[in-house]
């Protein structure tokens, strides 16, 4: 095969530092807007971005010369470092969960993915974060995995 094609959509979920609820509502479209920028300057796709005060969903899709963890590291830096500026005591918490996605799904993870709000009325964050592990088959540790 003469051309390498590839399509990497993951589902990617982080929290603030210990969970803190450090994202007023009225400052997440500023973050995201601001982590979507971020996103295309390093030349990835985005195509949904949400949350709430204590964690952000994305559906963004990876170019094949950009690594999970390069980008990881350059959202959470970048952004972290902008909302300081913008006056919030603010950190993401160390880790994050990436999922592969398939094209067939992307249409439902997009709509889960703008009603976070909504969804987290019924269940917490942990709840959801384990949930999404155990869906993907993802082994942890329940000692650490929220700490």
């Amino acid at each position: 095969m003469s051309h390498s094609y590839v399509k990497n959509i993951l589902h990617v979920i982080f929290s603030t530092k210990e969970r803190g609820k450090f994202i007023p509502r009225n400052f997440q479209t500023r973050l995201w807007s601001y982590i979507a920028g971020v996103c295309r300057n390093r030349g990835l796709i985005v195509d949904a971005i949400g949350g709430t005060d204590d964690h952000i969903h994305l559906l963004i899709e990876i170019p094949p010369k950009l690594s999970v963890s390069e980008a990881m590291a350059a959202i959470k830096a970048n952004s972290s470092r902008w909302a300081n500026t913008e006056g919030l005591d603010f950190a993401w918490q160390e880790g994050y969960a990436a999922f592969s996605v398939s094209e067939s799904d992307v249409p439902a993870l997009r709509r889960y993915i703008h009603g976070q709000e909504a969804h987290h009325k019924k269940i917490s964050f942990d709840e959801e974060f384990i949930g999404l592990l155990n869906a993907h088959h993802v082994e942890f540790d329940p000692k650490y995995v929220l700490g």
